[in-house]
């Protein structure tokens, strides 16, 4: 890849320590244009930290988190502008309605003006919240706050999108929703980093699996094969093994 077509998301031997914890362990990651690439493993494994040092949250402790090429601690707004994210829980401004968070976010990414008010009765419509527009983001349920999280993430139509557990709260509808919605956008050329612990979720919509465990990433799975969770299990066994053995 050139430096003219930078990869959108990667990291190189990336590590973060806190205290005595290793919460990532060099871990190298690549996500392309027009890929879903999921990572998935058990709470604690080191999916959220990883995500958070990719979007410049978190600085790490060795090796490298790149967005279009560019370290993830000095990417400036032009950078950032490509990029929707959830991470963890939804924010919002609880004092403030649905459509004035959809603004706010709109405003945040960089939307120019003339194009706010159309992408926010796209959202509102996309993400069936038109019923609850004018109601303050505090007084919505866990499933409509996830799902305005994820209208303000993509209000922008980012060209890259950093999802973690992103059906979270939602029901069943909303978790096929979901998988529409990162497959449109990968359909569309977005690269889309998600974290789950769901296998069953992911296999329905990743092109590539990455499995991480106590801060490494250990193996892949392929989404079109058989018994994942059973391979993933495994492979979290062997690695329990060889640590025990060191």
């Amino acid at each position: 890849m050139t430096d003219t077509f930078p990869v959108p998301l990667q990291t190189r031997s990336l590590v973060k320590v806190y205290g005595d914890d290793v919460a990532v362990d060099g871990v190298d990651l690549q996500v392309m244009p027009g890929e879903i690439h999921a990572i998935v493993g058990l709470n604690g494994a080191g999916k959220t930290t990883l995500m958070r040092m990719l979007l410049g949250m978190v600085k790490p402790t060795a090796g490298e988190a790149l967005v279009r090429g560019q370290s993830a601690q000095t990417a400036g707004p032009r950078v950032w502008m490509e990029v929707g994210c959830l991470i963890e829980t939804p924010f919002a401004y609880p004092e403030l309605t649905v459509r004035e968070n959809l603004r706010a976010a709109a405003l945040l990414h960089g939307l120019a003006p003339g194009r706010i008010n159309s992408a926010i009765a796209r959202v509102l419509s996309g993400f069936e919240l038109s019923g609850w527009e004018h109601k303050r983001s505090r007084t919505l349920s866990l499933g409509n706050r996830q799902r305005l999280g994820l209208a303000s993430a993509v209000i922008h139509e980012p060209s890259i999108l950093v999802l973690d557990e992103p059906a979270n709260a939602l029901d069943p509808a909303g978790v096929v929703f979901i998988r529409d919605l990162l497959r449109s956008a990968s359909d569309g050329g977005a690269a889309i980093l998600v974290s789950s612990h769901h296998l069953d979720q992911l296999a329905r919509v990743a092109d590539r699996i990455t499995m991480m465990h106590r801060g490494m990433a250990v193996g892949s799975l392929d989404p079109d094969g058989i018994d994942l969770e059973q391979q993933f299990f495994d492979r979290v066994y062997r690695v329990e093994l060889e640590r025990g053995a060191a």
